[in-house]
C-alpha cells in the first residue's frame, strides 16, 4: 500500500493552548490520537465506557507531562455529551478540536438473521454519538469563531459489503453528515472532516475477528490480518494531527484517508469542491 505523505509522525504540529476532545479515547486508535494530540501540546478530554482503560490513557498522558481528564460515558447517552462538554469547558477551556472516534461493528451476518437491537447499536454509537458531541461543542466553537471536528468513518461506508449492513450504512451516513455539517458551520470558521484510518488491529477489530459470525460471514476480514495487509495506527495519527493543525481547512467536508496528502490537495481545493470529489456522490450516465 502506498501510504502517501503519512509516515508515523507529524512532530512539527503544535497545538499548545488548544483543548481536544476524543471519544473512544480509552484504547486503540482513540488512545493513540489522544496521546499524540497531548504530545503536540493540547489538553485532552477522553470519553469512553471503560473507566479502567480511560484511567490508563490519562495516566500515560500525565506521566509524559501532558494534561488529560477522563469521563466514563456511553456516547449514545442523550444527556451525557452536554454535561461532559460543560465540564470540559469549565476545567480546560473552550473546545478547539473534537475527534469522534468511538465506534462499533455489531450485527454481523445477513440482514434477515441479525438482531435488530445489535443492528441499531451501530447507528447509536457510529452516528448518534458524533451528532450528540457535535451538537454540544458547536455553540462554543461558534463563539470562538473557529474549531475543527474530525469524524472517524470508514472506507466501508463507500461500498456495499454483504453481511455488514449496520456498520457500512452507519459509516456512510457519518460521511454524509460530515458534508452537511461542513456547509452549516463554514461561515463560523469551523472545519469538519471525515476520515478512513485504514484497517488497524484495534479492540473492535479483535472482537470482530474472534466472533463466530465473522468467521462464518466475513472470512476475508481475517485474511487481511493473516496476510499483513493491516496498517499501524501511526498513519491515522499523522492524518489527524495534520487536520488538527489547520493546514487542510480548505478541504472541510471532505472524506480523506491515510493515502491522501491533504496539504497537496489544498492547492486543488476549489476544483475538488466544484467536482464533488472526496465526497459521497451518485454517478449517472451522461
Amino acid at each position: 500500500m502506498n501510504l502517501g505523505f503519512v509516515d508515523s509522525s507529524q512532530s512539527h504540529v503544535k497545538l499548545a493552548g488548544q483543548v481536544a476532545v476524543v471519544t473512544g479515547g480509552g484504547r486503540g486508535l482513540g488512545r493513540a490520537f489522544a496521546r499524540s494530540l497531548a504530545a503536540a501540546g493540547a489538553s485532552v478530554a477522553l470519553i469512553a465506557r471503560s473507566e479502567s482503560e480511560l484511567a490508563e490513557t490519562a495516566a500515560e498522558i500525565s506521566d509524559a507531562g501532558g494534561t488529560a481528564i477522563a469521563f466514563t460515558a456511553d456516547v449514545a447517552d442523550y444527556t451525557a455529551a452536554g454535561k461532559i462538554i460543560d465540564q470540559v469547558e469549565k476545567r480546560l477551556g473552550p473546545v478547539d478540536l473534537l475527534v469522534n472516534n468511538a465506534g462499533v461493528a455489531t450485527a454481523i451476518g445477513p440482514v434477515s438473521e441479525t438482531e435488530p437491537r445489535d443492528w441499531w447499536r451501530c447507528f447509536e454509537v457510529n452516528l448518534l454519538g458524533p451528532y450528540l458531541f457535535i451538537r454540544a461543542v458547536v455553540p462554543g466553537m461558534i463563539g470562538l469563531g473557529r474549531g475543527r471536528i474530525i469524524n472517524v468513518a470508514s472506507g466501508a461506508g463507500l461500498v456495499p459489503i454483504p453481511n455488514l449492513s449496520g456498520y457500512v450504512t452507519s459509516k456512510a451516513a457519518l460521511i454524509r453528515f460530515t458534508e452537511v455539517l461542513s456547509k452549516e458551520v463554514h461561515e463560523h470558521g469551523i472545519s469538519v472532516f471525515s476520515i478512513e484510518p485504514g484497517t488497524v488491529r484495534t479492540a473492535m477489530a479483535e472482537q470482530v475477528l474472534e466472533s463466530a459470525e465473522s468467521e462464518r460471514w466475513m472470512p476475508w476480514f481475517k485474511a487481511i490480518f493473516d496476510q499483513g495487509r493491516d496498517v499501524p495506527p501511526d498513519y491515522a495519527v499523522g492524518l489527524v494531527l495534520m487536520l488538527a493543525s489547520g493546514v487542510a481547512d480548505d478541504l472541510s467536508g471532505c472524506f480523506l484517508d491515510i493515502t491522501d496528502d491533504p496539504a497537496a490537495l489544498v492547492e486543488q481545493a476549489r476544483w475538488i469542491r466544484q467536482e464533488g470529489l472526496y465526497a459521497l456522490r451518485l454517478n449517472k450516465l451522461k
